[in-house]
């Protein structure tokens, strides 16, 4: 029986909820390597190896994955965690920002997914968390595009796990809601404008996400489920992990009729 340490790979690593996911694991004894689009603006990051990697760029995902092969000889997690945010009414976000988001956000995801799994194959084992969002259970007012490029990762990771079972590989969906992380300063925001339609509804949505991120739980959280589902010996589809109303806003989804649903949606949003 192999008890050697597991090597894992995470997207995204360098802060927020990768970089809490990767100091978890690492306090855990796994072997861990997180990546960033560039190290050189975190020198003196010590809390596990971190190594460039941009997901937009072919090139830089191999070039990762075969450095972590070479020093560790195989790569038994990667936890697709690397995201931007996005908000705005559709209408008005320029189509080049939705290409860029989705990008990262989904094409990101599974450039890296298609790079780890060839090695994983020849392994016959191996497991990939994609780290999706609870806004991708749902269409929520100016996130949108956000919320579309979580959904469409989340039903291709329902696909892809069925197309590699059979060599021992595992695919799951972990979905977080609120965290208190720097997601909200990092991500693109349609600007506010007076002239918009939009303005009232969008400035009001606007201020009530900024402060469900200001008040959201420790992303300390997400390391912990990220351990279990490491250590189920069959992971389910799809994991969620957050406050429990945010949780509980996917079960009414499904029960609901969809007007109702819609409408609590906007009661929540005071729109």
């Amino acid at each position: 029986m192999d008890i050697s340490p597991k090597v894992v790979l995470i997207t995204g690593g360098s802060s927020g909820i990768g970089k809490a996911i990767g100091q978890h694991l690492s306090k855990k004894d796994y072997i861990v390597y997180g990546t960033t689009r560039n190290t050189s603006r975190y020198p003196n990051f010590n809390d596990f190896n971190l190594i460039d990697l941009d997901v937009t760029k072919t090139a830089t995902i191999q070039k990762a994955i075969n450095t972590i092969i070479t020093n560790e000889g195989r790569l038994d997690i990667l936890i697709n965690n690397a995201g931007i945010g996005i908000t705005g009414p559709v209408e008005e976000i320029p189509d080049e920002e939705i290409i860029t988001h989705f990008e990262t956000n989904y094409f990101g995801a599974i450039r890296t997914l298609k790079a780890v799994l060839p090695q994983m194959r020849k392994q016959q084992n191996g497991l990939i968390i994609n780290i999706t969002s609870i806004a991708g259970h749902m269409g929520l007012p100016f996130r949108g595009i956000y919320s579309a490029s979580k959904a469409a990762l989340e039903i291709t990771t329902e696909a892809i796990r069925m197309e590699v079972k059979d060599f021992g590989i595992q695919v799951t969906n972990l979905a977080p809601g609120d965290f208190a992380t720097n997601i909200a300063s990092g991500r693109y925001h349609e600007p506010l404008k007076k002239e918009s339609p939009y303005n009232n509804a969008y400035s009001k949505t606007l201020n009530l996400m900024d402060s469900h991120v200001d008040s959201g739980s420790n992303p300390s959280e997400v390391g912990l489920v990220i351990e279990k589902i490491i250590n189920t010996s069959n992971p389910k589809v799809h994991y969620k992990v957050g406050a429990f109303m945010q949780k509980f806003s996917i079960i009414l989804k499904q029960i609901l009729p969809d007007k109702i649903f819609e409408k609590l949606l906007l009661n929540h949003y005071k729109l």
